[in-house]
């Protein structure tokens, strides 16, 4: 069974950083695109970045300024995403997705599988 697990989600500072995390299991990572979403309390889930199938990355929304970066541990079949001068805009539950499709749309419909989220909170 395809398996996703967000973790690395806690209080920071405005300002502060983050890194989460996504463990990947169940199947070949070669096979999908990884993703991370961002919900914000009250908002729709959006799409922050993802690493297609073939390893190319793509950002979305705010993560096109340079805060965020997405990042791949093959080895540890892991997908991190680096969150960099935080604020309290970026709070809210972020979620890794992973869709058999080789690449990757900021759209929660061509998803298929979803971890459990991990919490982010920004105070300012």
């Amino acid at each position: 069974d395809v398996q996703l697990q967000a973790s690395g989600g806690g209080l920071v500072q405005a300002g502060g950083s983050l890194r989460l995390s996504c463990g990947a299991s169940g199947f070949s990572r070669g096979d999908y695109a990884i993703a991370w979403f961002h919900q914000a309390p009250g908002k729709e889930r959006k799409g922050v970045a993802c690493i297609t199938s073939g390893g190319g990355r793509a950002l979305w929304g705010d993560a096109v300024e340079g805060r965020n970066t997405i990042s791949i541990d093959n080895a540890k079949n892991t997908v991190s995403l680096q969150m960099t001068r935080l604020s309290p805009e970026d709070a809210g539950i972020y979620y890794c997705a992973a869709t058999r499709r080789r690449l990757c749309a900021p759209d929660v419909s061509t998803f298929e599988f979803w971890g459990q989220g991990t919490l982010v909170t920004v105070s300012s």
